[in-house]
């Protein structure tokens, strides 16, 4: 058990270029299946040839006797499902034992965002004076501008960003690209960051003059010593390095409890409030989806059900007969 969810993990990472954060869910799936069946097999994990639909199916039992959320139950069912399949491309498996299992159905929870105003001061919030209060802002306004997923963000690289045009290149899920809109608010943040980048980069040398990210330079760079590799991180960390998602999770939080806005409040939340500020706008879903990049517009809808709740909210509020 432990080669074969080793294996797939390695196919997730490589073959199908999933976040470190989708990795690491796949793995806690894995690890908590291995759990319950070192259990049921009286102290040994089986091979995973042995386990039937009938032990998965008294897995999901204990699951909800746990007290486990319908949406973590299907989301590990999910993830079951993707281990056996590949374990039928690899071969230790004959068949897809989790494939036969339904997957509980209950009332989506729409996700939590920012009102324009809520989204203002959030973006307001880092120090204007300070150099990485300049790169926060930077940061922020380039994840609601043009609605990207923190691990996407973190993945920018200056090659990546065009200014004149007003677009970035985005890697989503799947090693799949796609160029996202940067307004003119994002682009006025990003170009007072690079103002101050080439300084902050010289603080960042060591003392044997060797830069911490430096990295394999393109002929053309190291003719032109002055332009700098495409492939070096759009965003720094202060020690000159890439930014890692943890880094602009603990940004956030710092400014959140700076400006007193929801605490549940994440990095993807900018995304929903870039989607839900675009539905409310008049902007058609297949537009959504595709600066989202999002696979299938069933994803998209649920911002449609966000825009929904809106409008009846406003409407219990403004219809003199609505209560």
């Amino acid at each position: 058990m432990q080669e074969a969810a080793y294996r797939f993990l390695r196919y997730l990472e490589v073959e199908r270029n999933v976040s470190d954060m989708t990795s690491a869910s796949y793995r806690q799936d894995l690890e908590a299946l291995t759990e319950y069946l070192y259990d049921l097999f009286s102290g040994r994990v089986p091979v995973p040839a042995e386990i039937t639909t009938q032990h998965l199916r008294s897995y999901v039992a204990a699951m909800h006797e746990a007290g486990l959320s319908r949406a973590t139950v299907a989301r590990r069912l999910s993830s079951l499902r993707s281990f056996f399949k590949f374990g039928i491309r690899d071969r230790w498996v004959s068949e897809n034992a989790a494939k036969p299992l339904r997957t509980p159905r209950g009332g989506r929870k729409l996700p939590h965002f920012l009102t324009t105003d809520e989204i203002d001061k959030l973006l307001n919030a880092p120090p204007e004076k300070e150099p990485f209060g300049i790169r926060d802002r930077a940061i922020l306004e380039t994840m609601y501008s043009a609605g990207v997923r923190v691990g996407e963000l973190v993945g920018m690289n200056l090659g990546d960003l065009s200014l004149a045009e007003g677009l970035v290149r985005v890697r989503g899920k799947g090693r799949k690209e796609r160029f996202a809109p940067v307004g003119s608010f994002a682009v006025k943040a990003v170009q007072r960051w690079f103002a101050i980048r080439r300084e902050l980069l010289e603080g960042f040398m060591d003392a044997a003059g060797k830069h911490r990210t430096t990295q394999k330079r393109s002929k053309a760079a190291k003719r032109n010593p002055k332009t700098p590799p495409a492939d070096l991180p759009l965003f720094l960390n202060k020690f000159g390095g890439r930014l890692t998602t943890r880094s602009i999770g603990r940004m956030l939080e710092k400014y959140l409890q700076a400006t007193g806005l929801d605490d549940r409040t994440h990095p993807h939340t900018l995304r929903h409030s870039f989607a839900t500020h675009l539905m409310n706008n008049g902007a058609d879903i297949r537009s959504v989806q595709e600066l989202l990049g999002h696979k299938s517009l069933i994803t998209t809808q649920i911002y449609t059900h966000l825009t929904t709740a809106n409008l009846l909210e406003v409407y219990e509020k403004a219809h003199p007969r609505a209560k």
